[in-house]
């Protein structure tokens, strides 16, 4: 168990540092960034995102998901 909290503290530094490094080392003439994000109110699926496209990509996922957690047979205790 504390191997893999090790690994995942790893992980997140290794993001972090490779964040870092791709701001500093990037192009300051692309600007063309583009972001979404998904999730969940309740069982409602919602998405924002800055492309028309990206937005159809976080709600099918999201849609996605909801429906494999509606498959799956999940019930509560």
């Amino acid at each position: 168990m504390e191997q893999l909290i090790l690994i995942g503290v790893v992980v997140v530094f290794a993001g972090i540092a490779l964040i870092i490094i791709g701001s500093l080392a990037g192009d300051e003439s692309k600007t063309g960034a583009k972001i979404a994000v998904g999730g969940f109110i309740g069982p409602i699926p919602f998405g924002f995102a800055n492309d028309k496209w990206l937005m159809f990509v976080v709600i099918a996922i999201s849609i996605a998901a909801l429906a494999f957690f509606l498959l799956s047979g999940y019930r509560p205790s």
